[in-house]
């Protein structure tokens, strides 16, 4: 087994990255750098702030030209979103929802936010997405089809969904697990949350293929400080989405009639503007992030037992986060060097604690999930914001 890195060899390859960049440095902030101010400035001016206004429908448009997706619904948070989502996807109480262990808690929180049960699968390597061969052979050994759905023979409960995560902006093998989906007649909703601009077999994630997730978070690509957003090609389902999240409120010129329970997810405009700004910018960050994991990956090349997760087979990954993986690695190794990195002024962290490890979710339904408990002790996240790209694009 080769050995890993010294913290002192880390820290020095960070540093040989980021030049002289002050410290501390934080693992990813947003980029203000366009037509931000003019646009909350117009929102302010006009008194167009709230969630009616030219900003959410042109970022809606937008959006949706750049993921390639025939409709785009924003949104106040991803979570929202993802909450959404399950709900055009029909996830009804009671249903389990199939996600990776290996993923932000939101991802877990939007299916309970819908009356469902997360059901965990374990994860690959290659992309730390949900890994098809383990996923098909979980489903032969704990599932069956009767009366047109699958049950889950262990609970009782209908599996009614699988929701893939593009963990760190990586896209996973959607191919592969579209096909599973299509096997067991689960629905499949994309979590693309941290994945906007990445690409798999040349085509954009979120591109309507199937409902898709995004996040704007202050931490993603790009922000709109809080919010997130739905994609999908289905014209009925984005007609009906938009109803539910605005209140399901019927259009009148004055009287409030309301059909259904609904929600008030809609985003305002204030922070639409700044997505229609950062979204201008998105072309020159994407480039930014990919040359500033190009770097890290020349960096880090020999050190002892680490590598930089490169975009899997197929794909182009955003490098929302860069990924620095141990071969082999303990808690105390990475607690370790989280200390020095840390002390170091590089604000680096490791991958999410695995969810079915959380108290609230210790007793949901699960598959073996040896490869999410191994990775959770081998993921550093390196400081990956956009700024400290630029100084490695071509002038």
């Amino acid at each position: 087994m080769t050995r890993n890195a010294t913290s002192s060899e880390i820290i020095a390859a960070i540093s040989a990255v980021v030049g002289d960049a002050p410290r501390p440095i934080a693992l990813h902030e947003p980029l203000f750098a366009g037509n931000e101010n003019a646009y909350v400035k117009s929102c302010i001016d006009t008194g167009w702030v709230s969630s009616v206004g030219a900003f959410v429908n042109r970022f809606e448009s937008d959006l949706a030209a750049f993921c390639g997706a025939r409709r785009a619904l924003v949104m106040v948070n991803g979570t929202c979103a993802l909450h959404a989502a399950l709900m055009l996807s029909g996830v009804q109480a009671g249903d389990e929802v199939l996600i990776p262990a290996l993923t932000f808690v939101a991802t877990a929180n939007a299916v309970v936010h819908a009356g469902a049960v997360p059901h965990f699968v374990d994860v690959e390597e290659s992309s730390l997405g949900v890994d098809p061969v383990a996923l098909r052979a979980h489903l032969q050994r704990i599932a069956r089809q009767q009366s047109g759905q699958t049950l889950n023979r262990l609970t009782g409960r209908p599996i009614r969904a699988l929701m893939p995560v593009h963990v760190f902006g990586h896209p996973c093998q959607l191919g592969e697990l579209a096909a599973i989906a299509r096997e067991w007649g689960l629905q499949l909703i994309e979590d693309a949350t941290e994945a906007l601009g990445a690409t798999l077999d040349g085509r954009p994630v979120g591109d309507g293929r199937h409902t898709a997730v995004f996040s704007f978070n202050g931490n993603k690509i790009i922000t709109t400080g809080g919010g997130g957003a739905v994609t999908t090609n289905d014209e009925e389902g984005y007609q009906r989405l938009k109803h539910l999240t605005t209140a399901a409120k019927q259009p009148h010129a004055w009287a409030f009639l309301h059909d259904q329970v609904g929600y008030n997810y809609r985003m305002p405009n204030l922070n639409a503007a700044l997505g229609c700004a950062q979204l201008e910018q998105a072309p020159r960050f994407l480039a930014a992030k990919r040359a500033l994991a190009a770097a890290y990956a020349r960096a880090f090349a020999g050190l002892g037992g680490l590598r930089i997760l490169p975009s899997p087979p197929g794909t182009e990954s955003n490098y929302w986060l860069v990924t620095l993986l141990a071969e082999s690695a303990d808690q105390a190794w990475l607690d370790a060097t989280l200390h020095a990195l840390h002390d170091a002024g590089l604000h680096c962290r490791p991958v999410w604690q695995p969810l079915h490890l959380l108290p609230m979710y210790r007793q949901h339904p699960r598959s073996p999930l040896t490869r999410a408990e191994s990775l959770a002790q081998r993921i550093i996240s390196l400081p990956s914001g956009v700024r400290l790209g630029l100084p490695l694009l071509p002038a």
